[in-house]
């Protein structure tokens, strides 16, 4: 039994007649008549008496409209409140730290705009723990740098992204056009934590090379690694969307490592059985969209 029928059945007591209930409803009088006969077969009850070509309700019909108009009632509020869930609720947004610095405060910012109903939590960490954070859960969408490694996630690029290596005014590397793979294992190495993005990009390409290289300053801030940068005690590799100021005012150097490139991409990260609601797919588009505040 559904909502429809339930709808004809109604429709015929208010309207006395299965002709008129078919011409509100925009049905042929046969097909309201099969439904009627349909609940009747159903519940094993008599709904109406038929007199000298009229309906009249028995008390069973009685008792059965007084249920019929209330659930009515109650699904077609149900209806409007669930729809109107797509301008309110709940975005929950993890970001990796890069992103989390450059875009994220100004995709928010827009998006908020839009959908002023919405609220929106954010979780900023590692790439790695914001896919985890997407696997558990946690969040709805992540925005990492680089690829996912589950095969439960799907990934969405939305940004391409480059990596530059990054030292102080001075050193001697300043004089070389492009810096030597080798060269890197003879000067202080300056990282963001295992799990960073931007650190699983410059690990693998230097594995290609048969290079590994152990940090001698491990941090999760990269602010805490320019200033460590900028004041000589090693050379980083970070993105060049975060130091390209840096870069501008000649506080910083960056040269090009022979044979090694750096670039990456920025994703959207969702559960593949995730449900992508209004407000996400929202969300999502205005990631992939041209932003000319970026």
């Amino acid at each position: 039994m559904t909502i429809r029928h339930l709808r004809i059945f109604v429709a015929v007591c208010e309207e006395g007649s299965m002709t008129k209930a078919g011409q509100k409803l925009f049905m042929a009088q046969p097909t309201v008549s099969l439904a009627i006969s349909k609940l009747e077969n159903h519940y094993g009850v008599k709904l109406f008496d038929r007199l000298s070509k009229r309906l009249y309700l028995t008390d069973t019909g009685r008792e059965l409209l007084a249920y019929a108009q209330h659930i009515i009632q109650m699904f077609d509020e149900m209806e409007t409140k669930v729809q109107n869930l797509s301008n309110s609720g709940t975005l929950r947004i993890g970001s990796s730290v890069t992103i989390g610095n450059r875009f994220l405060p100004s995709l928010l910012k827009t998006f908020s705009q839009n959908r002023p109903g919405v609220a929106v939590k954010s979780q900023i960490d590692n790439s790695e723990r914001i896919e985890q954070a997407v696997l558990d859960n946690q969040v709805d969408l992540g925005l990492i740098e680089g690829v996912t490694r589950s095969s439960e996630l799907v990934n969405e690029a939305f940004w391409d992204d480059e990596l530059v290596l990054l030292f102080a005014r001075g050193h001697r590397w300043e004089t070389q056009p492009v810096v030597m793979p080798d060269q890197l294992k003879d000067e202080p190495f300056l990282a963001r934590e295992h799990g960073s993005g931007g650190r699983e990009v410059l690990e693998s390409a230097l594995l290609l090379h048969d290079i590994k290289i152990e940090p001698v300053w491990e941090s999760i801030s990269t602010q805490a690694i320019l200033q460590a940068v900028l004041n000589g005690i090693g050379w980083a590799v970070l993105p060049l969307l975060l130091v390209e100021p840096l870069l501008k005012q000649g506080l910083l150097v960056t040269r090009p490592i022979e044979g090694i490139s750096l670039n990456r991409k920025f994703a959207i990260i969702y559960h593949k059985n995730k449900y992508l609601t209004d407000i996400m797919q929202e969300f999502m588009d205005l990631c992939t969209a041209p932003i000319l505040t970026r």
